[in-house]
């Protein structure tokens, strides 16, 4: 749809107050940043390289201006290249988390009114130091699905893409896409809706119309991905997890002008019926999917959509959430949903449905995000499905898959390197020595460290 179209229609269906996103903004970058690219030949003593079902011993890959140019056997090194010396540790593809919301802090669950008064500058500060926290950990690329101040996933995505300060590859979605009232509607009890700033209610929309005209809003305003809410939500005020928001229609209507654009479409939703309903609409990835029963299973494997499972994050929601004060409706709604959620998470691996990396970083701590592959193998991956997960099943699903989450030649040269094997222990993913992006070592180990 012509940009102009989209704003038309988006002022005479939602009002100028909702119709905020400039049209001059850039059409969605089709390929992550290059701007950190560097050339080294780094050695590795042990290669998982995020395709083969075995990892290999002593190679080298030569990077050149920030792309894995090929990979020998034995350790070369050329003297005019730079050497980063691996040779003691495993090597693997930079990690991929498919749900982060990097604007956001878990403390601020527990007043979800500093949202309200926290001013764009001041989100771009927590979203540097979240972006800052993310790469350290290890995850060179990510999904930001969902910002409640419009549009602040893109500043942060633009700023890391510029190099004004180091972050993850990001693919964002702008404002959830929601009805009123629900989900991604940032309501908050004794705050009336007139004081409520437009800028927090960005996506809300009802109709199919409605939906269109917001979708084509957010296309045109840069987003990477969109985001629909199809259910009610475990932290947020009012939503039933199981029940419906987003109705067929509504759903069908986002991604049929989302995949015109060539953009997919993750879709929150907790409910049985509602993961149904937007996999019937066509969504790509459902997120959270935490009450999926054997036909939502069966759909989604039929129609090749992806589950985007955060099941480490209910432990976290549990115990801080509840130490931090949180409001008892949220704690009382993540305990109905976690292990519900892990027996379908177990189900839907065995019945062979694609399942990607997806924390949902930002309800628990930026950085932490790799806590959740020991859940993961212990509800029945193994330790290399896990590692595949967040690294080449995650680019493929978010369309990257000629950029990131391999190490072969043509692909950037994102990678991590831990001490231990994590095919034998996956909990050495929480503790990465070696962080390189684009060629460029981000983290090393500090001199003290033997």
């Amino acid at each position: 749809m012509p940009r102009a179209v989209s704003a038309l229609l988006c002022a005479l269906l939602l009002g100028p107050a909702l119709c905020q996103a400039p049209l001059e903004a850039a059409p969605p970058p089709v390929v992550p940043a290059e701007h950190d690219a560097a050339s080294a030949d780094i050695q590795c003593g042990r290669l998982i390289d995020g395709l083969a079902s075995r990892p290999r011993t002593r190679v080298t890959l030569r990077v050149r201006e920030g792309r894995v140019q090929g990979i020998t056997r034995g350790f070369r090194h050329d003297p005019a290249s730079r050497l980063v010396d691996l040779r003691g540790y495993t090597c693997l593809p930079g990690l991929i988390d498919m749900h982060t919301h990097m604007t956001d802090r878990p403390e601020d669950l527990a007043d979800l009114k500093v949202y309200f008064h926290r001013t764009r500058a001041e989100t771009l500060e927590v979203s540097r130091a979240n972006a800052a926290a993310t790469l350290d950990a290890g995850f060179t690329t990510a999904r930001n699905v969902g910002a409640y101040l419009a549009w602040a996933d893109r500043d942060l995505r633009d700023a890391i893409n510029r190099g004004d300060f180091p972050g993850p590859r990001l693919q964002i979605s702008g404002p959830y896409l929601s009805i009123p009232g629900g989900g991604g509607d940032l309501l908050v009890p004794g705050v009336s809706e007139a004081d409520t700033p437009a800028e927090v209610r960005a996506g809300v929309a009802r109709g199919p119309e409605q939906f269109t005209a917001r979708a084509a809003r957010q296309i045109a305003g840069g987003a990477d991905l969109l985001k629909v809410i199809a259910s009610g939500a475990v932290l947020a005020y009012g939503g039933v997890p199981g029940a419906p928001e987003m109705n067929p229609a509504e759903l069908s209507a986002v991604v049929k002008e989302a995949h015109a654009a060539g953009l997919r479409v993750a879709a929150h939703a907790h409910g049985a019926q509602s993961i149904k309903d937007a996999l019937r609409a066509g969504v790509d990835t459902i997120e959270h999917a935490s009450m999926i029963d054997d036909e939502g299973i069966a759909l989604a494997r039929e129609r090749g959509a992806a589950l985007a499972m955060d099941i480490y994050n209910g432990d976290y929601i549990d115990s801080e959430g509840r130490r931090q004060g949180w409001p008892a409706e949220f704690l009382r709604k993540n305990i109905e949903t976690t292990e519900v959620q892990r027996q379908g998470f177990t189900r839907a691996l065995h019945a062979g449905v694609p399942i990607v990396f997806a924390s949902d970083a930002g309800v628990f701590p930026h950085g932490q995000n790799a806590r959740q592959f020991a859940i993961m193998v212990a509800r029945g991956m193994t330790p290399m499905q896990a590692i595949q997960s967040a690294t080449s099943v995650a680019a493929e699903r978010m369309g990257w898959q000629a950029y990131v989450g391999a190490l072969v030649a043509g692909r950037y040269a994102d990678l991590i390197a831990v001490k231990d094997d994590p095919l034998q222990n996956i909990r050495s993913l929480e503790s990465v020595s070696y962080v390189i992006k684009g060629g460029h070592v981000e983290r090393s180990p500090s001199p003290a460290t033997p």
